[in-house]
C-alpha cells in the first residue's frame, strides 16, 4: 500500500487577516462616530481646512482682482455726485428722561444671556446663528443656534449668513420677538440703544487662527452681540461665540473692525417697546433716512482718509441702495484698486450688483469667479455669476448656477426668481 507524499503540518498566518479586519473595524468607528454631532462639529472643519488647503498648495489665491479701470484720483474732487445738503446727518434728538436717561450714563452693563461652553460655542461657520441664539435668549428664548442655522443656513457647508436672513428669522419664527438693522451706526449710537435696554448685535471683520491656503490673509467677517460698556475703560463687553462670554474691546478696535461692514448693527426687541426703539433711533428710524446719513457718513470718510479702501466700499455699498449704479461702481472701483481682503466677497455683493446694472459684464465675471475660488458655496456669488452669463446671452448656463444656488439654500427668492424669469422670457 503506497502512503502520500509527507506533507508537513504549517500554522496558517492569519497575523494578516487581523490586521485587515481591524483596520476594517477603525474605519467603521470613525464613520459611526463621525455621525455623533459633536465629533462631526469638532472634525468636519479641520478636514475641510485639510482639503482646502491641500487644494490651494496646487491652486494658490491671489489677491481679490483689481479693476481693469483707474482709482478715482483726487478725493477732493471725485466723480461722484454731490450729496445733497439736505442728507447731512442732524443730531440725534435727546429722548425723554424716562425712557433713555440723558446724558447717558458712563457705565451700563446688561445682564448677559446664558452661554454654555458646549451649545453656545459657534458651529463651524455658524457665528450668525449662533449669536443671534444669544441675542433672543436674552429676551427670553429657548432655542439655540441651530434652531436658526436649520432656517437661515440649511447647507452646513455655507460660508455667510446675511444680516436680513437673520432679520427674516426673528420676523417668522422667534415668536414674539421683533428685530431691524441700520446701517452707519457708530459708539455712541450703541451706547444709548444699551442704555435704553437694547443689546446691539453687529458684523465686524477679525483675524482668524486658521489658515486655509498659504497665502492666506485671515481676514475674515464676524457677528458679536454688545451689552455693556464703560467709558472709563473705553471698553465694550461682548459676547462672543468664538471666544466666549464677557469678553472686553476697546471702542476704537470695534469701530475699525466694524467699519469694514458699513456699520451694520441689528436690534431685537419686543414689539411694545418699539416706540422706546424709536426715539433712541431718532431719524435713523427712517430706513431711508438711514441710508442717507450712511451714505454722507461714507463720502466724509473717503475725503478724510482716501486711501481707506472700506470707506470707499462703503460708499459704493450705500449708493448702490440709491440705485446710482455708476457712481457706486467708481467707488468700488477704488476700493479695488486700494486692496480688500480675499473673503470680501464673501459676505457683500454690493459690486456684483453695481457692475451688472453698468454693464461691466466681464467684471461680474472675474468677481464672481474669484469669489466662487474664495467660498465654493457661496449662493450669492452663484446667483450673479448666473446673470452675468444671461447678459452675455448664455441662458442654459445661466440657467445652471441659478440651480446650483438652489442646492445651497432651495428657497433662495432671488434664484428662484431668476429661474423664473428666463422661463418666462
Amino acid at each position: 500500500m503506497q502512503y502520500p507524499e509527507y506533507i508537513p503540518y504549517k500554522k496558517k498566518n492569519r497575523k494578516g487577516l487581523k490586521i485587515l479586519f481591524l483596520i476594517c473595524l477603525l474605519i467603521l468607528l470613525a464613520i459611526g462616530l463621525y455621525q455623533i454631532p459633536r465629533v462631526n462639529r469638532v472634525v468636519s472643519w479641520r478636514i475641510d481646512l485639510a482639503r482646502t488647503y491641500i487644494h490651494r498648495l496646487f491652486n494658490p489665491v491671489s489677491d481679490l482682482p483689481a479693476p481693469v479701470v483707474s482709482r478715482i484720483s483726487a478725493p477732493g474732487t471725485p466723480t461722484i455726485t454731490a450729496i445733497p445738503a439736505t442728507i447731512t446727518p442732524t443730531p440725534l434728538v435727546s429722548p425723554t428722561p424716562t425712557q433713555v436717561p440723558t446724558p447717558i450714563p458712563s457705565e451700563v452693563v446688561l445682564t448677559a444671556p446664558a452661554y454654555d461652553e458646549v451649545r453656545d460655542k459657534q458651529d463651524w461657520n455658524n457665528c450668525g446663528p449662533a449669536t443671534l441664539a444669544l441675542t433672543l435668549r436674552y429676551y427670553g428664548w429657548e432655542g439655540d443656534q441651530y434652531d436658526i442655522a436649520k432656517i437661515v443656513k440649511p447647507t452646513r457647508d455655507d460660508r455667510n449668513v446675511n444680516v436680513d436672513e437673520l432679520v427674516y428669522y426673528v420676523h417668522n419664527y422667534s415668536g414674539w420677538l421683533n428685530a431691524e438693522f441700520r446701517v452707519g451706526g457708530d459708539v455712541e449710537r450703541i451706547k444709548q440703544l444699551i442704555a435704553a435696554g437694547f443689546p446691539v448685535m453687529i458684523e465686524e471683520s477679525f483675524t482668524t487662527d486658521r489658515q486655509y491656503w498659504p497665502e492666506d490673509d485671515l481676514w475674515s467677517g464676524h457677528y458679536l452681540l454688545i451689552t455693556g460698556f464703560n467709558d472709563a475703560t473705553r471698553t465694550f463687553i461682548v459676547q462672543d461665540t468664538e471666544l466666549g462670554a464677557n469678553q472686553s474691546i476697546n471702542y476704537d478696535i470695534l469701530d475699525k473692525n466694524w467699519q469694514s461692514f458699513n456699520r451694520v448693527y441689528i436690534m431685537v426687541y419686543r414689539p411694545e417697546h418699539e416706540e422706546i426703539l424709536k426715539n433712541v433711533l431718532g431719524e435713523d428710524w427712517d430706513v431711508e433716512k438711514n441710508r442717507e446719513n450712511a451714505l454722507a457718513a461714507a463720502q466724509q470718510e473717503t475725503q478724510n482718509n482716501p486711501d481707506n479702501a472700506f470707506a470707499w466700499f462703503n460708499l459704493g455699498t450705500n449708493l448702490t441702495s440709491f440705485k446710482r449704479y455708476t457712481e457706486a461702481a467708481q467707488a468700488y472701483d477704488t476700493a479695488r484698486s486700494l486692496g480688500l481682503p480675499q473673503r470680501m466677497l464673501r459676505y457683500q455683493f454690493g459690486p456684483f450688483i453695481a457692475y451688472f446694472q453698468t454693464g461691466r459684464t466681464e467684471e461680474v465675471m472675474t468677481l464672481t469667479k474669484y469669489a466662487l475660488e474664495i467660498s465654493r458655496t457661496s449662493e450669492e456669488a452663484m446667483l450673479w455669476r448666473g446673470w452675468a452669463f444671461y447678459q452675455n446671452g448664455d441662458e442654459d448656463t445661466a440657467l445652471k448656477y441659478f440651480r446650483d444656488a438652489l442646492k445651497i439654500r432651495e428657497d433662495y427668492e432671488d434664484a428662484l426668481w431668476a429661474i423664473d424669469y428666463i422661463s418666462a422670457n
